[in-house]
């Protein structure tokens, strides 16, 4: 047989150049010895001819072989072998797969499959800060290897932009003051980039940082594409300093549209038009210095323009003239170029982006295959069915529904199955891919875990088969007790199964939000707090048969992935109990004069935020220290001099800012809100603790109250505790504190 490297995406008509190096499978070999040294020997991997992304596994005498007709197909081959053989995973909490038997199972009859589309992509723009802003090589390892396995082919790579960026301007004549006015800070850069927002909150950003973050980028698009993946790299967005108009005065620039409320310095971002020459100069130069940084690794590039930012006009051939003359600047600096954009504006700004603003504006790019659009939120609000599988360009269906990182459990696991193939199939479709595209990268791991396997199913993955497999493997031990699997069936059957079309998105706990007599429960929309199921029937009794699962077996107490679902689990009744008192704190505040009645209302409140942050303190993945202790790391201050000191307290203030009031004014508070221990003790209770008091004040003085009192007392509260420093409070400790078994079994006892 001959053996090569597919150089090309031939699947469904498609030509997309990977790479111009000569292919090789040395990165899965890599793979193998980083993820499973011991058995890594027993392993090998051969390419071949092929038209789809494909795959077998089967034995030979010194192991198990995996046959693949791409790099990407290997390292999915290899994972249905670790996985459905060795009985093993790899997770967001950690890699298990070294965990293998000490003597391999064979695999019997080969296992084959293919790919039912061509590009499977991972990322938003936003994950690159909700989840990743600070992450170090380490962690984008274990991302990159988890990718890889599951077979993403297509993952986004926007670390390290600012750094070319700010050599593209100052080409044409840009100061470093003119750059550093423009440029936001490191936990909001995806917005900067998205043109929402401009300048900086708490300090402009650091020339260290750009750097660094260059130098990591360049690590990663090495191993993307040492994995078989292409990266979706950067280009040049048209979004530039004010100060160009001055430079370049005859240039068509306009100014965009304000953004979520922020003052017009911070937005309102200033916009080269794509047909003007300028653009085009500006946008060779951007993508020459990528190739030189990275190689010539990808033709296939970011570029969004109009998220949540309308266009200048609503005039058709203007919004043609804006596609074409952007798709013109990048095959000018690339003649392979593809551009690829998400999809969200058309859902977003729905009443801008009617049917025949959109298909003038993808029509503005020649040919199907020139543009990849990313339906973003495929899963609850597709845009493909209403704009004729998006007159024609091809497109990906996408997982959206974790938003600002909220971690409160929801999906529908039956859309996952059934969705992409009504669409893949649907008369005239246009789609080529399926894609996870969270804002957040946080819980709900299986609803991940489902998409990406049924891009290599051709028929619906049957759910409950899915999951007692997907259990065994994350729990991975001898004799696993029925209840363990119990407790995800019935989950998956309720929690899992949402069809609630105003609550399709990871589900926000109410005790996040700044407090307030109403307007919190039962939200609606992306950002839900409607809870669609009902507690007692479906989070209490999994949590007890979890607990009863590791009492059975006592090995399961020392699985990660047991110890942090016990503790999601738990996270979840605390967080729906929550909801029940503070109806109580209201009833006792509408139905009562007695100050003592409210204060014990609001007693439980703060009983309740003790105990939860107790709980999410016991596990290393539920704890704001190591958000900050990472974004502080950047500043490499071991020696704790001053200059290391303040750029660490710059990166706190920027990681503490984006988790609770999201702007220098709380413009879009608790957006990005966690369930972590440190954040629900030191800032979540002392807000709650606040507004009862109060409650308790009005009540004791007759007062009636005023929402504005409450709104800027709250916000007050966020701007001290986002220009605090951790460590130096009281109960501001690193690291995990208490016994998860001890800590569980009392919520258990105390709040079921």
């Amino acid at each position: 047989m001959v053996l090569r490297h597919v150089l090309a995406l031939l699947s469904f008509g498609l030509v997309v150049t990977v790479s111009d190096a000569k292919p090789n499978l040395d990165g899965i070999y890599a793979l193998a010895k980083r993820r499973v040294p011991t058995h890594a020997h027993a392993f090998s991997f051969s390419l071949a001819d092929g038209d789809t992304d494909s795959f077998v596994v089967s034995d030979v005498p010194a192991g198990i072989h995996v046959q693949c007709t791409t790099v990407s197909a290997c390292a999915r081959g290899f994972y249905a072998y670790l996985s459905t053989h060795g009985g093993t995973d790899i997770w967001w909490t950690g890699s298990r797969l070294a965990h293998l038997p000490a003597h391999l199972p064979k695999v019997g009859t080969p296992v084959q499959a293919h790919a039912i589309v061509p590009y499977r992509y991972h990322f938003n723009t936003v994950t690159f800060d909700y989840t990743t802003a600070f992450w170090d090589f380490d962690q984008w390892e274990l991302e990159l290897d988890w990718l890889a396995l599951r077979g993403v082919n297509l993952p986004l790579a926007w670390v390290g932009y600012e750094y070319i960026l700010i050599e593209t301007f100052r080409e044409v004549g840009l100061t470093d003051t003119d750059i550093a006015t423009f440029l936001s800070g490191p936990a909001f850069q995806a917005w900067n980039r998205f043109g929402n927002i401009q300048g900086s909150w708490g300090g402009d950003l650091p020339t260290t940082w750009v750097n660094d973050q260059f130098a990591l980028q360049e690590r990663i698009i090495g191993r993307m594409t040492e994995l078989g993946m292409t990266p979706v790299l950067p280009s040049f967005t048209g979004f530039v300093p004010r100060a160009l108009a001055t430079l370049y005065p005859n240039a068509s620039i306009v100014n965009g549209s304000q953004w979520e409320g922020f003052p017009e310095s911070l937005t309102n971002v200033t916009f080269l038009n794509p047909f003007d020459p300028l653009f085009t100069t500006l946008q060779t130069t951007f993508i020459s210095k990528q190739r030189e940084a990275y190689g010539n690794v990808s033709h296939i590039y970011t570029l969004d323009q109009y998220n949540e930012n309308n266009p200048f006009s609503g005039d058709l051939a203007y919004l043609a003239n804006v596609t074409a003359g952007t798709f013109a600047s990048l095959r000018a600096a690339d003649p392979d170029a593809v551009w690829l954009m998400q999809g969200w504006l058309f859902f977003s700004s729905a009443a801008f982006w009617t049917n025949e603003r959109i298909e003038a504006y993808l029509g503005g790019v020649p040919g199907n295959d020139s543009l990849i659009i990313l339906d973003l939120y495929s899963e609850a609000q597709p845009q493909w069915n209403r704009t004729s599988s998006y007159f024609g360009k091809q497109w990906v269906w996408c997982e959206l529904h974790n938003y600002g990182g909220n971690m409160g459990f929801e999906g529908n696991l039956d859309e996952l199955t059934h969705g992409p193939l009504t669409a893949l199939h649907s008369p005239g479709s246009s789609m080529k891919g399926l894609g996870l595209t969270p804002e957040g990268q946080e819980g709900n791991e299986i609803v991940y875990d489902l998409l990406l396997d049924q891009a290599w199913s051709p028929t619906p993955l049957n759910i409950a088969a899915y999951v007692d497999g997907w259990v065994a493997r994350r729990y991975n031990v001898k004799s696993l007790p029925r209840a363990a699997t119990d407790a995800w069936q019935l989950l998956s059957a309720t929690v899992y199964s949402n069809t609630d079309p105003g609550s399709q998105a990871a589900i926000k706990s109410i005790y996040e939000l700044a407090p307030a007599l109403t307007g919190l429960t039962n939200r609606t929309g992306h950002h839900p707090t409607r809870v669609p199921y009902d507690t007692n029937t479906t989070i209490l009794p999994a949590l007890k048969a979890l607990l009863k699962a590791g009492e059975q077996q006592p090995l399961l107490k020392l699985n990660p992935e047991f110890a942090f679902d016990v503790v999601d689990v738990a996270r979840q009744l605390l967080s729906n109990r929550f909801i029940d008192y503070y109806d109580v704190l209201l009833a006792a505040y509408n139905t009562t004069s007695s100050p003592s009645a409210v204060s014990a209302a609001g007693h439980t409140l703060l009983d309740l935020l003790a105990d939860l942050d107790a709980l999410l303190a016991t596990n290393d993945h539920f704890l704001l220290s190591n958000w900050i202790r990472d974004a502080r790391s950047w500043a490499h201050g071991k020696d704790k001099d001053k200059n290391s000191e303040a750029y660490a307290a710059y990166l706190e203030y920027n990681a503490r800012n984006q988790i609770t009031l999201w702007g220098p004014d709380g413009e879009i508070n608790d957006y990005a809100s966690k369930a972590w221990a440190g954040l629900v003790g030191t800032y979540y209770r002392p807000r709650w603790a606040a507004f009862v008091e109060y409650l308790a004040d009005t009540k004791q003085t007759g007062a009636a109250y005023n929402a504005a009192t409450v709104s800027a007392q709250m916000i007050a509260l966020g701007k001290a505790w986002s220009n605090g420093t951790w460590g130096t409070g009281q109960g501001e400790t690193w690291g995990t504190k208490g016994d998860t078994w001890d800590v569980v079994r009392k919520v258990v006892e105390k709040w079921a």
